[in-house]
């Protein structure tokens, strides 16, 4: 019951059955038979004509059709019925002995009334109680109202909530770029009006993620210029020291500069994919690395596939790795599978990180302690390119310390055939 689907189903099932439950009470009692006292006087003065008819000359009686018998008539003896019968022919005449009987199936009533020396009137009365099956109908009626209310108000609330999860499915298909897909606007009015506002949503996202994408690569590549010519003005400083700090600082911002730009392009670029061996990638990038002088060792290389861009890939793992080789004290690999996952892990020895800024490792420009970018090389992107590659290809990074100290990197792909299916 914690959907809004569900609440609004709960609601109007409740009213239509509340509603139905009233309208039937009330029916039942307008439509309830009249007291007993009402019913019976009249039926006691037909009999009296009767009874009449028989002491004036009994055989005009029998032939006009009134039945005279030697014993009450046979049947289940109604005890109440037979009271108010009997005081009903005491108020209007003699005091007599009165039978009512019913027949087998409840359905008529026989009425036999003591004539004295053995003679028996017998007399058909009206039933006017309910059928002993009345009480059978209502449950099968409210039974009806049930299900009839609960399919109507089921379809109700689902057309209600429809915009609501047109909302839930387009945000759950948000693409790693942040922009939402487009939306079909049919359907009625409020769908409509709900679709083209994602849609203007996911227009007004599009061009903001351009404009800043735009925006940081100008800066990337405006940088260069200035660089250049401060560069060249820095080879001419004097003091040997002095000059290379001023070159230092220069290839710092050549590096940050060249990282944005990377950044952009590979949120920018659509990202083909094809099968890639993901071990033997790995292993490449594990190789290339030594040869660079980082410490990485590949301990587990199980064979893996799945679909992705190769080139663009191979750059994510690199930054996850260089990343754990230079803060971590060198890198430890394994690729291995689980279920229908291909999985990277990447474990170090580092410091690792804290956890409240643990959410944080895929900002751009992220920094541990900013007083590291003094002594370690890097911009603080290559965490965010690597992501930005990772989850393109339908991937995921899940970052988290070892104990008791370290740094545990861990990728997953879905594998080839279950990511070219999706």
């Amino acid at each position: 019951m914690n959907s809004l689907r569900n609440r609004i189903a709960a609601l109007l099932i409740l009213a239509i059955v509340t509603v139905v439950g009233l309208a039937t009470f009330a029916a039942s009692r307008a439509l309830q038979p009249p007291p007993l006292e009402a019913t019976m006087e009249p039926i006691a003065r037909q009999i009296q004509v009767h009874i009449s008819m028989v002491e004036r000359n009994r055989a005009d009686a029998i032939a006009s059709g009134v039945r005279l018998q030697s014993a009450p008539e046979a049947g289940m003896e109604n005890e109440g019925l037979s009271r108010f019968l009997t005081r009903s022919l005491e108020k209007i005449g003699e005091p007599r002995t009165a039978i009512v009987s019913e027949s087998a199936n409840n359905l008529a009533l026989t009425a036999s009334i003591g004539l004295g020396n053995n003679t028996w009137l017998i007399v058909e009365i009206p039933n006017h109680r309910p059928p002993q099956s009345g009480w059978m109908v209502l449950a099968e009626w409210i039974v009806l109202i049930v299900i009839g209310s609960t399919m109507v108000s089921v379809f109700a609330a689902s057309k209600i909530t429809k915009p609501l999860r047109l909302i839930e499915s387009a945000v759950g298909r948000v693409g790693s770029d942040g922009i939402l897909p487009y939306i079909p606007e049919t359907g009625s009015g409020e769908l409509r009006a709900t679709a083209q506002a994602l849609n203007r949503l996911s227009a007004r996202l599009k061009s903001a993620m351009e404009s800043r994408m735009r925006l940081v690569a100008a800066a990337g590549h405006d940088l260069r210029t200035p660089m250049t010519r401060m560069r060249l003005r820095a080879e001419f400083v004097a003091d040997d020291e002095e000059r290379q700090k001023w070159l230092a600082d220069l290839e710092e911002l050549n590096s940050i500069a060249d990282s944005a730009i990377r950044l952009v392009r590979e949120e920018a670029s659509p990202g083909g994919r094809e099968i890639v061996r993901l071990d033997r990638l790995v292993g490449e990038v594990a190789d290339e690395l030594r040869q660079l002088g980082y410490q990485v060792t590949l301990s587990t290389a199980m064979p893996q596939s799945i679909a992705a861009g190769p080139i663009a890939l191979k750059r994510g793992l690199q930054n996850l790795i260089i990343n754990a080789a230079t803060h971590g004290k060198g890198a430890t690999v394994e690729v291995a599978g689980e279920n229908d996952k291909a999985v990277v892990t990447i474990a170090d020895e580092g410091p690792g990180i804290p956890e409240e800024l643990l959410g944080q490792v895929f900002e751009p420009f992220f920094r541990v302690d900013a007083a590291r970018r003094k002594t370690l090389p890097g911009a603080g992107l290559g965490l965010a390119i690597a992501n930005e590659i990772v989850e393109r290809f339908g991937g995921t990074i899940t970052i988290a310390n070892r104990k008791p100290s370290g740094l545990l990197q861990i990728v997953k792909f879905p594998r080839a055939v279950a990511a070219l299916e999706s």
